[in-house]
């Protein structure tokens, strides 16, 4: 296992020497940004047409994007064990296909449950699709240069509600939700299926042999393992709080008077923190330990929530903590990429990976809802993120016990 005690040395620089498909990176970057793009984004920004041209609840409909969550978190376990073996070329250019399925099954949608059903799919799609076998694929391809690979597509990424956002409102204002969808499923076509088709084509490499310093155990046993379960409660605790403030962050400031256009406004620049923060992660990783850096990105994590909770204003301040939590959001997604390989190597990436996030894809689909049932509870937004500072302060006290345990005998300690 890598050494939890030093900067891990090769997370964000090294000369890899196996050979990198080139069309790798620039097709991941399009695919991303498409991918969540329309599978991700543009449900948002069409659900109030989709409610009012079917009579669906907003509760009831937007149950059916959540569903699509948790059916990624129970595929992708599956999914991650055959990308460890096979790689990502059948596996995403069939989740390719399977998303523009899924999108041209929830615009023809007669009714809930059909859209229902629609979207289960499409969670299988999201699974194959989004940022996990990607991660899968450069980690084994780029490794030990990685991060600096992970880093460029999440960057690309964080560009997907830049575009397709504004491009699903324009064509929302010209036609209805159900072609928008059409129209937007056959770009997911035009783009994913052929660069996931052609270049993921390459030779799958070999998983690598653990190093000497990496404990030589299956994906069973470091699954079941301490750090790893603590890691994953971390991890979990903290995506919940992250997620239910991304969601949280314009009422809280409507709350304290802001315009809904000013709120909206500091969302969106927390969304430029997110991508400057990726930004800066490969610096981080070479200076600072791994256990070290999941403690105190967690903890600033915590630290900007409870600012936003406990600072009553000018707005100003307040759309700057949107902007410093958006930088450490930006982090953590690139943390939890690269989790398993700075512990544990990266001969079972896929599964493992898989195993530690879908718990914390779990409390993505579940954060809206519960954080509008406990705004009520705790007597509005304030109080709301309040609590959520302390689920992101607990996940940094387990943080703190997730470095992997070194065998200094033949019995191990």
């Amino acid at each position: 296992m890598t050494d939890s005690n030093t900067p891990t040395a090769g997370a964000a620089t090294g000369t890899g020497v196996r050979s990198r498909p080139r069309a790798v990176l620039p097709a991941l970057c399009a695919t991303q940004i498409t991918s969540w793009g329309i599978v991700y984004y543009a449900f948002p920004v069409l659900l109030s047409r989709i409610t009012a041209d079917t009579g669906w609840s907003s509760g009831a409909t937007t149950g059916a994007f959540s569903l699509a969550l948790l059916v990624s978190a129970a595929a992708g376990v599956p999914i991650g064990r055959v990308l460890d073996r096979r790689g990502p070329h059948l596996i995403m250019t069939g989740g390719s296909a399977l998303a523009v399925t899924g999108v041209l099954a929830a615009a023809a949608a007669p009714n809930l449950l059909v859209f229902y059903a629609a979207w289960a799919l499409t969670g299988i799609a999201m699974a194959a699709t989004f940022y996990q076998p990607a991660f899968a694929a450069l980690t084994r391809w780029w490794a030990p240069d990685h991060v600096r690979a992970l880093t460029v597509v999440t960057l690309a990424g964080g560009l997907a509600s830049t575009v397709f956002a504004p491009l699903t409102a324009v064509l929302a204002e010209h036609l209805d939700w159900r072609a928008t969808y059409l129209v937007l499923a056959g770009v997911l076509a035009a783009i994913t299926l052929p660069a996931h088709a052609l270049a993921l084509r390459a030779p799958w490499p070999p998983a690598p042999q653990p190093q000497i310093s990496e404990q030589p155990t299956g994906a069973d046993q470091t699954a079941r393992s301490g750090p790893f379960a603590l890691l994953a409660t971390a991890f979990t605790l903290s995506g919940f709080a992250m997620y239910a403030v991304v969601i949280g962050l314009v009422p809280l400031l409507e709350e304290r008077g802001a315009s809904s256009t000013t709120a909206a406004w500091a969302l969106g620049l927390g969304g430029v923190g997110q991508t400057l923060g990726r930004t800066l992660y490969s610096t981080l990783a070479t200076r600072v330990t791994v256990t070290s850096r999941t403690t105190v990105l967690i903890a600033l994590g915590g630290a900007t929530t409870a600012a936003l909770a406990l600072v009553p204003g000018p707005i100003p301040l307040l759309v700057l903590f949107s902007v410093l939590a958006g930088v450490v959001r930006g982090n953590l997604t690139l943390l939890q990429a690269t989790a398993v390989t700075d512990r544990w190597g990266t001969t079972h990436y896929g599964r493992l990976s898989a195993l530690l996030t879908a718990p914390a894809t779990i409390a993505a689909a579940l954060a809206p809802w519960a954080g509008v049932a406990l705004a009520g509870l705790l007597g509005g937004y304030g109080g709301l993120f309040l609590a959520l500072s302390g689920c992101s302060f607990a996940a940094t006290l387990l943080a703190t016990k997730t470095a992997p345990r070194e065998k200094t005998g033949p019995t191990g300690v």
